[in-house]
């Protein structure tokens, strides 16, 4: 998927500005990377962003990262110890994820429920839910094909 089918770039300034933050080229060369390449990890965003503009360190790119998902823009997808976290546009749709534990590919699933939280606990010890984060866990299709 192309950022011009995923936003435009006057949106992606829009959005910047929207979140309280300046509008750099570091920024919106990440924001473009991760519509374009949804899933993808730190050091695969930070590779591509480099490309696109030359001189940019990892350290960096980890901070716009990190600034672009306290403000809301990106989501930051853990997929636990053995695969890095993985990057996405937050699109507020409440959708999950499944990863493949053999190639760690990446997949959405959309809420069963459709709006959040998609579960709640049976004690919420005194929390106001928001939202659940689901993760499933397996193996892909072409693993197991692989496999055989």
């Amino acid at each position: 998927m192309t950022v011009t089918d995923r936003a435009s770039e006057e949106r992606l300034q829009a959005d910047l500005r929207g979140a309280g933050l300046r509008v750099t080229a570091p920024r919106l060369s990440v924001l473009r990377v991760v519509a374009e390449h949804p899933h993808a990890g730190a050091d695969e965003i930070a590779s591509a962003v480099r490309e696109r503009l030359g001189s940019v360190s990892t350290q960096a790119v980890y901070g716009v990262l990190h600034a672009l998902t306290d403000a809301g823009l990106l989501r930051r997808v853990d997929t636990g110890s053995r695969a890095a976290a993985r990057y996405e546009l937050q699109s507020h749709d409440n959708h999950h994820h499944m990863l493949c534990r053999e190639c760690g590919r990446l997949e959405d699933v959309p809420c069963g429920v459709g709006n959040a939280p998609c579960l709640i606990p049976e004690h919420n010890h005194g929390f106001e839910i928001e939202v659940a984060e689901v993760l499933f866990r397996g193996v892909c299709s072409q693993c197991r094909a692989a496999a055989s």
